[in-house]
């Protein structure tokens, strides 16, 4: 048999075998490696006419037409010609833990790269290249960046969707003997098709996802003996990838890992790249979009900037309003000059106010979008996205900047230039409010999948001018988040709901895939600007705080018990920052009876977020049984401190009360086992519980 290729180590690899003429074919996936069996020489017959012996189906990237009948990973032609690719011949190159796999087809002319990178976090990452080797052009309609194997049997996929406002909602689908699909053409991450899925079956469980902004397309289709290969990769319009001789091809990366645990440990390990080389603990920012809207007073700022720093706020953004004539969101976008009406003096004496009490200052923009009523629409309309003959779609009264135009890039950037460095800016909340509805050029052509690549290479020229600033991805809230995006950028804006409620699912959904370090959650005013609903500040706080804490409100507007409860819930923020934000500490329980439980644990801190949604449904709340990852510290355990001081508890015995007082010591191993009898907590409210390791004495029960 051929030799068998392995990629990764322990219980999460990819074993591969390299035929004369066909694709890669997968011995396994997300199991220990397999080596060299005499059963694998087997040749498997088939019951399809004139298809005596099987071509293997378990492959990596299909091509149809040549025995394999199933949903073709890579599909081309050249004007109808050309429209099946069989490659062969594979070479393999190694070095470190990447591993390519070089197959060419010498009848279409093709040429093809596997990448395929093993990582130190756990997980696999996946990616193609596809070269035109002929002279003629080749229309590439279809090229995903990796597949991965699912095993036999019941399989189950969980996907993510919402709307704005209410990302990331989890669906489960019992996959059968029909193809599962999601596409999404919003020519972003988009709020409703995440480009992440979890597999879960009787043996195995994982996860993958596409690190990609635009375009997308992840299916899942059933082998003829009943397994199940998962593809992922970029959905291109009509017509919309037309290789020319010598051109290529490159995919996003699609990755795959057991659990979120390693998910996590690739983004904080491998993806992100921190100013000076690593992260700063996460500082606590204030946003000033709900508090402030378009009203931008210089005085007041000034006086929110002082209050905020009382509070403890480390980080001041100054958001949507600033520049322009920009007294609404119907105007100004594309004209990034101050605004003199609102800064007579320029930004300079906010930044320098800003600065000289210790915080840092942000500033938001939205580069790609550009208003109809503004200046530079005015002097060059031809400069947004189009279609001839087709109508000028508006969202939020924007349209779309053709990026991939030279000039317009460079305009953009000397733009944010000139704001950056003229001003002590440390940080960018990059938004972007809508969808790619006519994404045509003046060829005539879509530019979905080149626009994605130009605002992609905008972001990398800022970093690379302004190394030392931070960027924000935000896109109406949750609509560009992925791992393309995070590549370039240090946080997420999770969602523009700041409902505590609704951010309890939200969150949780998140945190499949993204540290929470990573994810934006503020404090916001009552009543909520999305939702209307009034929350405590305990409740509010307790759900945001162990995220990346921000503050969505004018300070100067809390009455002085706001003020004292909220500087007391950064001052904890920031006690226990270290510990949330900490490698490998996190956890999260599935939600029992609209009870949601998160935390973080150390072999010298436990802390547990126990927040309840809705009313209960039990008579009693079953006991919280604490996850392996974290009774594996082991030892007796006591509870030193509750947040709020007085919980809201439907009712709590005498026993309770001694636990939660810290007078009860009790050991992990007891605490996973049988759980923790806390009380029912009212709906709408939530505690934070600090365990620490018993001292000893006189034993506690």
């Amino acid at each position: 048999m051929s030799d068998i290729v392995t990629i990764g180590a322990g219980a999460f690899a990819l074993s591969l075998r390299l035929p004369d003429l066909g694709m890669p074919e997968i011995l396994s996936f997300g199991q220990p490696a397999v080596s060299a069996e005499p059963l694998f020489d087997i040749e498997r017959s088939s019951r399809v006419n004139g298809m005596d012996i099987a071509v293997p189906s378990a492959v990596l990237l299909p091509t149809g037409g040549m025995g394999f009948f199933g949903w073709p990973a890579i599909a081309g032609h050249r004007q109808g010609r050309d429209f099946v690719a069989q490659f062969g011949a594979w070479r393999i190159s190694r070095e470190d833990a990447r591993t390519v796999l070089l197959g060419t087809d010498p009848v279409a002319k093709l040429e093809l790269a596997i990448e395929i990178t093993a990582h130190a976090s756990g997980l696999l990452s996946m990616a193609t290249t596809l070269t035109n080797r002929g002279e003629s052009d080749y229309q590439l309609d279809r090229c995903m960046a990796g597949t991965f194997l699912a095993p036999q049997g019941a399989v189950e996929v969980m996907s993510f969707t919402g709307i704005w406002g209410r990302e990331f909602q989890t669906r489960r689908d019992a996959l059968g003997n029909g193809i599962w699909s999601q596409e999404s053409r919003r020519g972003r991450t988009s709020h409703d098709r995440f480009p992440m899925l979890f597999i879960e079956g009787a043996d195995l469980r994982f996860g993958v996802t596409l690190g990609f902004s635009g375009n997308h397309q992840m299916v899942i289709d059933r082998t003829d003996d009943g397994q199940r290969l998962i593809h992922l990769g970029e959905l291109f319009e009509p017509g919309e990838m037309i290789l020319g001789a010598g051109q290529s091809y490159q995919s996003p990366v699609a990755y795959a890992g057991p659990d979120t645990a390693a998910f996590h440990a690739f983004v904080r390990g491998e993806l992100l790249d921190w100013p000076g080389g690593h992260m700063s603990p996460r500082p606590v920012t204030l946003n000033t979009w709900e508090g402030n809207y378009f009203d931008h007073r210089m005085d007041s700022l000034k006086a929110q900037a002082t209050a905020a720093a009382e509070l403890g706020i480390e980080r001041f953004v100054l958001d949507d309003g600033w520049f322009g004539k920009r007294d609404d969101d119907t105007t100004s976008l594309g004209d990034w000059d101050i605004d003199a009406r609102k800064y007579p003096e320029g930004l300079k004496p906010l930044v320098d106010h800003v600065t000289g009490l210790g915080m840092q200052f942000g500033i938001w923009f939205e580069p790609e979008m550009v208003n109809p009523v503004s200046e530079l629409y005015k002097a060059h309309p031809d400069w947004a996205l189009s279609i001839e003959g087709r109508p000028i779609l508006e969202s939020r009264t924007q349209l779309v900047l053709d990026l991939t135009r030279p000039e317009v890039s460079d305009y953009l950037f000397a733009k944010i230039d000139a704001v950056l460095s003229n001003h002590a800016v440390s940080y960018i909340k990059w938004d972007m409010n809508r969808d790619l509805t006519h994404a045509g050029g003046l060829d005539g052509k879509a530019k979905f999948a080149t626009q994605t690549r130009a605002v992609y290479a905008l972001m990398d020229r800022v970093r690379a001018a302004h190394p030392q600033v931070e960027i924000e991805s935000c896109a109406s809230g949750g609509g560009r988040i992925d791992y393309g995006a995070l590549k370039r950028t240090h946080r997420v804006w999770t969602s523009d709901c700041t409902d505590a409620l609704e951010r309890l699912e939200i969150q949780r959904g998140a945190s499949r895939f993204v540290p929470p370090e990573i994810l934006g959650s503020h404090i916001s005013a009552v009543p909520n600007h999305q939702t209307g609903r009034r929350h405590t500040l305990a409740f509010r706080a307790l759900v945001a705080i162990a995220y990346h804490l921000g503050v969505e409100l004018n300070p100067l507007e809390l009455s002085e018990d706001e003020r004292s409860d909220l500087k007391l819930y950064i001052e904890t923020y920031k006690r226990l920052r270290g510990l949330f934000h900490a490698p490998g500490a996190n956890f999260q329980l599935e939600p029992v009876d609209g009870r949601y439980v998160w935390g973080a644990a150390s072999a010298e801190k436990i802390v547990l977020i126990v927040a309840q949604g809705p009313q209960m449904v039990g008579e009693q709340p079953a006991p919280l049984r604490l996850p392996d990852s974290v009774t594996r510290f082991g030892g007796d355990w006591t509870i030193e401190r509750v947040l709020p001081a007085e919980p809201e508890f439907i009712r709590i015995s005498e026993g309770q009360k001694r636990l939660l007082a810290g007078e009860v010591s009790f050991s992990l191993a007891a605490a996973g086992r049988a759980g923790l009898p806390l009380p029912m907590l009212k709906p709408e409210s939530a505690m934070l519980l600090e365990l620490t390791p018993f001292k000893g004495g006189k034993s506690h029960g």
